[in-house]
């Protein structure tokens, strides 16, 4: 188990700088709901409408899409680098939320969305 660990995150690098730009592409719809706090990025790696906040019909069927490309990218990251898709997409969401600017919404792993 330890092994694994020390291997998921010796190739974290390999996963951030593949994942990083097929998790980030979105459209100027989702951009738009992100700079208002409506849509963030959350700790699990995928893209969820914030607490309070209400979507449109459109924004959530792309935010649907997304998050199945994001899941697509993890797993064909993490089948090749001997880790879940969880650890893939969990290191990938850190550089992402990390890469918010200030205004857009992202949720912690505790589950409570923060403005940046």
């Amino acid at each position: 188990m330890k092994k694994t660990l020390i291997m998921a995150f010796a190739s974290a690098g390999l996963i951030l700088a593949a994942a990083t730009p097929a998790a980030s592409a979105a459209s100027a719809l989702v951009e738009n709901a992100k700079d208002n706090c409506i849509v963030g990025e959350q700790a699990d790696g995928y893209l969820g409408v914030v607490s309070g906040e209400s979507a449109s019909a459109e924004l959530q069927r792309e935010i649907r899409d997304i998050n199945q490309q994001r899941k697509t990218v993890y797993a064909n990251l993490a089948k090749r680098n001997g880790v879940t898709i969880e650890v893939t997409a969990a290191l990938t969401a850190e550089k992402l939320m990390n890469q918010a600017t200030s205004g857009q919404c992202v949720r912690l792993s505790s589950g409570e969305w923060v403005k940046r």
